[in-house]
């Protein structure tokens, strides 16, 4: 049997699936309301969503976290200027995954 439906799903910690589109509205809200903390990034001529997270957190499979935090939708591919929310840090995503 080939790949399934789910196979590709970004992952994070221990290899369980949570880029859904309800933990990315609670990354935005949170990270809109300061409760995750940030960096800002301003995207680059050539650059994209999973060589920016593959950089910061190790992996280019969490470029997800990045568009939700963003609020910029599913794409890896952004244009140039746009401003990047880039959260510091991974335990608080997995947070909002239980809730």
């Amino acid at each position: 049997m080939g790949a399934g439906r789910y196979t590709f799903i970004p992952k994070l910690f221990n290899f369980k699936s949570y880029a859904t589109s309800d933990l990315s509205a609670k990354i935005f809200f949170a990270c809109d309301n300061n409760v995750i903390p940030t960096n800002t990034h301003v995207i680059k001529q050539g650059e994209r969503l999973d060589t920016i997270a593959g950089k910061i957190y190790g992996s280019g499979t969490l470029w997800w976290v990045i568009a939700a935090a963003s609020g910029i939708g599913w794409g890896t591919q952004v244009p140039p200027g746009t401003l990047l929310r880039v959260p510091t840090d991974l335990s608080y995503i997995l947070v909002l995954s239980r809730q």
